[in-house]
């Protein structure tokens, strides 16, 4: 192959294939301390409530897909797109481990994640990096790509969906929430940039769908003795003037693709809880493989791709 052609690592969080997986699974998550039984029976019971699947893996892999035709399409037998998961097969190492395979030098990582905090993205990037260095790959990475405008756009479009499920009359009475996964309340403290991108990301959207009722709130936080961030979606329910709020649109803006943490946390958890409070809760649809998403991390590869280009040759 080439040397002129440039790699790109995508990775992502990464989903057991099966359910005899699950405790593996949770075991990494966990820095290899097997989950306690009470933890793993409800991890396993949130599976079997949303169908016994795990569509992050189908999703992530079609994404993946999708962003080398993407990348083909612009720049014709330039890049070699590869996966790696952080707690999965094909781990980051293994990605890499691809790439060296396929005879690449320099490469760009990118996580689909579009918000950068040095607790989630950071800890890709790292061992993105080791792993391309032990293979004598120069990798640049995307750090994060919350404002890019195709990013925003198909949010805003997603929005105004979800907010024409209501009748016209209602919806100035529907309340918007934008989420994410929530990370230990410690991060402010280490001035993370994580909080402030996602309510930027969260303040573009709702003027490009011209919403002016909005907040914002975390969800899936995990169970341990710290705090974590909040307030969570259920709470933040809690709080709403239900004498003026008809209903509730949720825009998982911190997530790209269907998995657990909507289908279930959002879909399940969170309607149900929306209802008992005599609230209707409807979701925007996820971005999946959306041309403008796919787009978006294209157009992010291509820029970071010329940069290590560039660096390379200087390099040289």
């Amino acid at each position: 192959m080439s040397e002129s052609k440039i790699g790109v690592l995508v990775m992502s969080y990464g989903t057991p294939e099966s359910m005899d997986q699950v405790e593996t699974y949770y075991t990494h998550i966990r820095r290899g301390r097997k989950p306690p039984q009470d933890l793993l029976m409800d991890l396993i019971a949130r599976y079997e409530a949303i169908g016994g699947v795990f569509p992050l893996r189908v999703h992530t892999e079609s994404q993946v897909a999708a962003l080398q035709k993407e990348l083909d399409r612009l720049r014709p037998g330039v890049y070699v797109c590869r996966h790696g998961m952080k707690h999965a097969h094909p781990f980051i190492e293994d990605g890499a481990a691809h790439l060296a395979e396929a005879g690449i030098r320099e490469a760009v990582g990118i996580v689909l994640a579009p918000h950068y905090s040095a607790m989630s993205v950071g800890e890709y990037i790292k061992r993105a990096r080791e792993a391309a260095e032990g293979h004598g790959i120069a990798m640049t990475f995307v750090t994060s790509y919350h404002l890019h405008p195709l990013f925003i756009e198909a949010h805003a479009e997603r929005l105004k969906e979800a907010l024409e499920k209501f009748p016209a009359e209602d919806r100035e009475r529907v309340h918007v929430f934008f989420s994410a996964h929530s990370l230990p309340q410690r991060i402010v403290q280490l001035n993370d940039p994580y909080p402030d991108q996602l309510l930027e990301t969260s303040r573009a959207v709702s003027e490009a769908a011209g919403v002016r009722n909005w907040s914002f709130a975390w969800q899936s936080a995990g169970r341990t003795n710290e705090p974590w961030l909040g307030p969570d979606i259920l709470e933040a329910l809690e709080s709403l003037d239900r004498d003026s709020v008809r209903g509730v649109v949720v825009s998982p803006i911190g997530f790209v693709s269907d998995h657990l943490e909507v289908l279930y946390d959002l879909d399940i958890e969170a309607k149900a809880h929306a209802a008992g409070l005599g609230l209707r809760l409807e979701r925007t649809a996820s971005l999946n493989s959306d041309p403008k998403y796919i787009g978006t991390l294209a157009d992010m590869i291509l820029n970071a791709g010329l940069a290590a280009v560039r660096e390379g040759e200087a390099a040289r």
